[in-house]
């Protein structure tokens, strides 16, 4: 029999209540099902998914508090049900506020933003840039 690449997607429990205090946003609480549904955590192409990994990777290295941006805090969610699956105690989350272009928008290389190292060399001084970022953060 042919092997067939297929996608494989963690089944999230409908209705479930994923809660957690986040270190910059306080509590937080998602429900499985209506926030977000079932998500890969396999890829076709033998690669395991952003979620899986991240989870796997922190619970191999011990870590205890997780950094990360504040565009994952979502994914947070689905992290503490790989969590739970895999019977591991997840770490606390502190999820920051992002830096962003003039127009908004994330310093991300999938949007061909500019790098830290770019910006320097235009003149942009890290003052600047935390002094943006503090305006930006500011509820």
């Amino acid at each position: 029999m042919d092997h067939v690449p297929a996608n494989w997607r963690f089944r999230v429990p409908d209705g479930a209540i994923i809660s957690f205090t986040d270190g910059h946003d306080g509590p937080q609480q998602y429900v499985a099902g209506s926030d977000f549904g079932d998500f890969v955590v396999w890829r076709h192409d033998e690669i395991p998914a952003y979620q899986l990994a991240v989870v796997v990777d922190d619970a191999a290295m011990q870590i205890t508090e997780v950094v990360r941006g504040a565009d994952l805090l979502k994914s947070t969610a689905r992290q503490i049900l790989l969590y739970r699956a895999l019977g591991w105690q997840p770490p606390t989350f502190y999820h920051c506020p992002l830096i962003t272009d003039e127009s908004g928008l994330r310093l991300a290389k999938r949007h061909d933003a500019l790098s830290l190292r770019h910006l320097r060399a235009r003149g942009v001084t890290p003052e600047s840039l935390r002094e943006s970022w503090e305006i930006s953060a500011s509820p």
